[in-house]
């Protein structure tokens, strides 16, 4: 027996939900990246960057492929896109955000 749709789309929503993995998706829709071109667009550590890759891969949202001596990183759902194009589109009806991307920076725990 399968898992209730309602049950799937809490989960999908909830892999969506970190700052990191949701500029991830923006930057892979966009194009295919290597992992150092993802760090120089996402302040974030090294190591928090393959975890969150590491999420995103377990729920198959992206996959990573090994070119020489990089690996590079695709979504493999193109609607992925249309879904933060459409949350960008919500988002702008309800509060003021800032349309330009930035770059990410994850809190450093003390």
């Amino acid at each position: 027996m399968g898992v209730p749709l309602y049950q799937a789309k809490a989960e999908f929503f909830r892999t969506l939900g970190h700052p990191a993995r949701i500029r991830i998706l923006e930057l892979l829709s966009e194009r295919d990246h290597a992992v150092h071109e993802l760090l120089e667009q996402i302040d974030i550590e090294p190591s928090n960057l393959s975890q969150q890759l590491a999420v995103l891969r377990r729920t198959s949202l992206v996959v990573s492929l090994r070119q020489g001596g990089e690996v590079i990183y695709s979504v493999s759902v193109p609607e992925v896109r249309d879904l933060l194009l459409a949350a960008r589109q919500i988002l702008g009806g309800i509060v003021h955000v800032d349309a330009a991307p930035a770059r990410v920076s994850t809190p450093t725990p003390r």
